[in-house]
């Protein structure tokens, strides 16, 4: 089990969180943000220069105005299907230094891919996937959580439509999910070119995988991650991905 604090921390969950370049705001939104999605924001590959991007399940922006950061992408752009959170993403969007580039859609994903014609460079989702039978009092953070809400199959199949024939696609999974969803992708010709195992400590068990995919079946290159060495002990490798954004890193 991860201890508290590590791939299931929420961070400072009603005051804005600061990060070196951007703040986020957070407390209209019912999923906080976490370490999953500033690890796949860190993570995703740019390689490609993207001139494109797109935000599946956006929630705070956090992933977003991360890639702002990283990239001179011209067209950012992020989907989110709550209210509530998706005007907190606009606010978080035009309070940021890459106003002009990002753009948050309030639709869900079948709607949006039935109305918009754009192809993507680069798509990226922190997808709910917490899809055991146990639901809260509390629906708007459940849709945020659970896997009925976005099922995989849903998801993956959207993507294929989305991205452009060199894109990218990059998400964060269970790893007790990685093999299904990456049967799930196989069938619409996405394959994984790189996959990295997080756990939270160097004795705890891998809990998350990041995956990388595009439509170039290619050798796979297969990474691991630890958080941390003691409580609040990082890791040299994860320092080195996160370091841009933490004011405290």
């Amino acid at each position: 089990m991860f201890r508290k604090g590590l791939l299931n921390y929420i961070f400072s969950m009603t005051s804005p969180f600061k990060f070196k370049q951007f703040t986020v705001n957070q407390d209209r939104c019912a999923m906080k943000i976490g370490t999953d999605g500033v690890l796949l924001g860190a993570w995703a590959s740019v390689q490609n220069k993207p001139f494109s991007i797109l935000d599946i399940g956006t929630g705070t922006g956090i992933i977003a105005l991360q890639l702002g950061q990283r990239t001179q992408a011209q067209l950012i752009d992020a989907l989110e299907v709550d209210e509530n959170a998706y005007e907190q993403c606009v606010e978080n969007f035009e309070n940021s230094p890459w106003s002009d580039r990002l753009f948050c859609y309030h639709a869900a994903l079948e709607e949006f891919v039935e109305e918009i014609d754009d192809r993507y460079d680069l798509i990226v989702s922190n997808p709910p996937f917490y899809c055991e039978d146990y639901k809260s009092n509390d629906k708007i953070r459940d849709i945020a959580r659970f896997n009925d809400s976005l099922p995989f199959k849903e998801l993956i199949d959207s993507v294929s439509v989305l991205l452009s024939a060199e894109g990218i696609f990059a998400t964060i999974i269970p790893k007790k999910e990685e093999k299904h969803f990456i049967a799930l992708a196989s069938k619409v010709n996405l394959f994984p070119n790189r996959v990295c195992r997080i756990r939270g400590s160097a004795t705890s068990e891998e809990k998350r995988s990041l995956l990388e995919f595009s439509f170039n079946k290619t050798k796979i290159k297969v990474e691991e991650l630890t958080i941390e060495i003691a409580r609040h002990e990082y890791t040299e490798a994860y320092k080195n991905l996160v370091e841009d954004f933490y004011l405290k890193m």
